[in-house]
């Protein structure tokens, strides 16, 4: 294993436990720690940000250039990933099968959509 795989796999596992451990400190109500859950989950992410410069930096990769294309992915992908779960919501939450169905799908349809911008589509 290369240097910086492990490096990368290594502070990608100490992001996301950072980031999952934050998430349910802010979120579970009987915890009382939801300031603390937010600096946890903030940390996670920073973390996380940090990993892909680190990287980068060691695989000798140019940085990430933001353009257009990047952005609508993004934001594309976020919408897809807020209506899937709360399809998720209304079918395992608020007991309303029919609507958080039609949701779920109409959420995974829009990240589908996530292939053709990301990868293109080749004849």
């Amino acid at each position: 294993m290369k240097k910086s795989t492990f490096i990368t796999m290594m502070l990608t596992t100490i992001s996301i436990v950072f980031f999952a451990l934050g998430m349910c400190m802010a979120l579970i109500p009987e915890w009382n720690a939801f300031r603390q859950g937010i600096v946890f989950g903030v940390i996670g992410l920073i973390l996380g940000l940090l990993t892909i410069i680190i990287y980068r930096k060691m695989t000798n990769k140019a940085p990430v250039e933001i353009s257009g294309r990047m952005i609508l992915t993004i934001i594309v992908g976020i919408f897809g990933t807020l209506v899937f779960g709360c399809g998720m919501c209304f079918t395992m939450v608020w007991n309303n099968m029919t609507l958080g169905i039609i949701l779920g799908l109409i959420g995974i349809l829009i990240l589908l959509i996530l292939i053709p911008l990301i990868k293109g589509i080749e004849d």
